[in-house]
């Protein structure tokens, strides 16, 4: 990930409804949501869920799946874990043994990490 691409992630997230939306579709999965079942979840309007998930999917936060008459929105974990790798390259002058507690999840310097809540 490049400066350009995690200013246009972190920017995406920056608003409450959108950080709210992108949260929900993690934890919905790798099965997503259609829009109104995220409209339902979280009580937004149709219009303005619109908006903030054009400006998730055009971050690259979001992935849009058509299936019929509807969209199927699920969440790119890739693109977090980009941002988190883009974060942490260098954490501890590059050497993530000098890290405490390590982060997670994602990468650092090669090693992965285990996802919150799990027992590493």
């Amino acid at each position: 990930m490049d400066t350009n691409a995690a200013l246009a992630v972190l920017t995406a997230l920056a608003q409450p409804h959108r950080l709210a939306i992108f949260r929900w579709l993690v934890q919905r999965g790798p099965d997503g949501a259609f829009a109104g079942e995220i409209a339902g979840a979280l009580g937004l309007a149709a219009t303005t869920q619109s908006f903030h998930l054009k400006a998730l999917a055009g971050a690259g936060l979001l992935s849009a799946e058509p299936q019929g008459r509807h969209i199927r929105y699920r969440a790119d974990l890739d693109a977090v874990r980009g941002l988190v790798d883009y974060l942490t390259e260098n954490c501890c002058g590059g050497d993530p043994s000098r890290c405490e507690p390590p982060l997670r999840p994602g990468r650092v310097a090669g090693r992965r990490f285990p996802h919150p809540g799990t027992t590493p």
